[in-house]
């Protein structure tokens, strides 16, 4: 099952088999949780969130109806569920999270060095606007289309190729800075 496609996966889990459930959950559990960071979750209800949407995924796949990818139709269950949270009232703060090392031990300068660039690009991305950075997180770490953004963030494709657009502008100037 590790090597289906997620739509497969989906009208396996339709049919209730947890094997299926579990395999579709380890392949999209880290960067929905990612997301959810993204979109100002704090660690532990990044997780709440995380199993809520998966909870959905058990209870609705049979109502997938293909019309996007299986990972659209996901992270656009988690942001509703987001959204549903801070609108009962939870605060929540954007928090980006920080890169794990390498397997590899290199030498202190290079450690010093990669640290300063990896502050620096931590700075620039904080500056930029809260939908800038979330659409940057969504194309760039989570390898989402501008199609698949707009379907998640409920907007035009041609919103998210502008925001993506002024960000890359921003993050530009801040590093040439």
């Amino acid at each position: 099952m590790q090597d289906w496609d997620d739509k497969r996966l989906l009208a396996r889990i339709a049919e209730r088999d947890p094997t299926a459930m579990r395999v579709f959950y380890e392949r999209h559990q880290s960067a929905l949780r990612g997301f959810l960071r993204a979109r100002g979750a704090e660690a532990e209800e990044a997780s709440d969130l995380l199993h809520d949407a998966m909870l959905d995924v058990w209870r609705t796949a049979a109502r997938f109806g293909g019309a996007s990818s299986a990972r659209t139709w996901l992270f656009a269950i988690a942001r509703n569920k987001y959204v549903d949270r801070v609108r009962r009232g939870t605060r929540v703060s954007f928090v980006e999270e920080v890169p794990e090392s390498s397997d590899t031990e290199p030498d202190s300068e290079t450690i010093l060095a990669s640290a300063e660039d990896a502050a620096r690009v931590r700075a620039c991305l904080d500056g930029l606007k809260a939908a800038q950075r979330l659409v940057v997180r969504l194309a760039f770490f989570d390898g989402l289309t501008y199609e698949e953004i707009a379907a998640v963030e409920d907007v035009p494709a041609g919103t998210v190729k502008s925001r993506i657009f002024h960000a890359k502008q921003a993050l530009l100037r801040c590093l040439g800075s």
